[in-house]
């Protein structure tokens, strides 16, 4: 959601090699449907982050607003319902996230122009102790999201963003509860992740 960040990420355990324990797949973690576990009373449920990213990325007036820089991806910060935290995000052709979490914040987000590629992780990440982790095999999801689709997200969901297009940008709408404490940053190769950095909330605020 943000540009890249120099803030270091945690202290690396002793090894560094590479971890098959603690990758627990779930089923299908990155399912559109929003999850039916309750919530406590005033926090929005991801039905509603779902319902209010859905609503937001049809108003065309709203979107109109967020400024469309070709060199880089611009946003606009929004009040979610009932505590949560929304964006409004440009994405230029070619851009994208790089592999993240949401620091243990679950959410929503929706196409309102243009198409976005999602690919995600099915399964549950340990959140300390490791550097590098080796994913297992069929944990990977795929999604294309073109105008006016949306989805929701657990918890525990990791994922990155692109626009692949060559010439049209994309925009969409996120929402986030609690607002993100942080957020991790992966990269990849082949099966292996890596934690990179984490970066705080004044960093992209």
């Amino acid at each position: 959601m943000s540009p890249s960040l120099d803030t270091p990420a945690p202290a690396a355990p002793a090894s560094t090699a590479v971890a098959t324990q603690g990758v627990v797949p779930v089923d299908d973690v990155d399912a559109a449907a929003p999850s039916p576990v309750p919530v406590p009373s005033g926090v929005p449920s991801q039905a509603e982050l779902l319902a209010f990213v859905r609503r937001t990325a049809a108003d065309t007036e709203l979107v109109s607003t967020l400024p469309l820089d070709p060199e880089g991806r611009t946003w606009i910060r929004l009040d979610g319902p009932a505590g949560s935290e929304a964006w409004i995000i440009s994405w230029p052709p070619g851009t994208g996230t790089g592999w993240h979490d949401h620091g243990g914040s679950y959410g929503a987000f929706a196409t309102a122009g243009g198409a976005l590629q999602e690919d995600s992780l099915a399964a549950r990440l340990p959140t300390e102790g490791w550097k590098t982790l080796e994913l297992a095999e069929g944990v990977d999801r795929e999604r294309k999201l073109a105008s006016g689709d949306a989805r929701a997200f657990g918890s525990h969901h990791v994922h990155e963003v692109r626009n692949e297009s060559d010439s049209e940008h994309a925009v969409s709408v996120h929402a986030y509860y609690p607002p993100l404490p942080l957020m991790r940053r992966y990269s990849r190769t082949g099966a292996v992740l890596r934690l990179e950095q984490v970066e705080r909330p004044q960093e992209w605020q």
